[in-house]
């Protein structure tokens, strides 16, 4: 089976030994997420919708370079800091994903890498 890779320049993916996404035949895992600028930065510090728009926004791209989009995802796993700030980031996920939604997952962590970071979204897609 033929397993691609793709990275999107983040520069923790050197540093810990790690690709944005992979496909393996018809199944592309998305890594955890994080809402980093096109800088590097943190996007939009101290705003869930903004932050959770940019998330699925880089996942986005990483799935168009593994031929696939978001309406191929069929799981997401949301991680965040502040979980009475769902419907937040249900906005987000709710205009991502539009009339084609996947399951999903929402859990409450005591930090991400940066403490600017209030979420951080995994995705799995799969593409017949």
């Amino acid at each position: 089976m033929e397993i691609r890779r793709a990275f999107s320049g983040a520069p923790w993916e050197e540093r810990v030994g790690y690709c944005r996404a992979l496909r393996a035949g018809d199944r592309i895992l998305v890594t955890g997420t994080a809402p980093v600028s096109e800088g590097g930065g943190v996007h939009a510090p101290g705003e869930a919708y903004e932050q959770a728009r940019r998330c699925f926004e880089i996942i986005g791209h990483s799935l168009e370079e593994l031929g696939a989009g978001l309406e191929h995802v069929v799981r997401t796993r949301m991680f965040t800091t502040d979980i009475e700030r769902w419907s937040e980031y249900g906005r987000a996920h709710r205009e991502a994903f539009g009339d084609a939604p996947p399951t999903t997952t929402l859990v409450e962590v005591r930090r991400l890498i940066d403490p600017e970071m209030l979420i951080e979204i995994e995705a799995e897609a799969l593409v017949r």
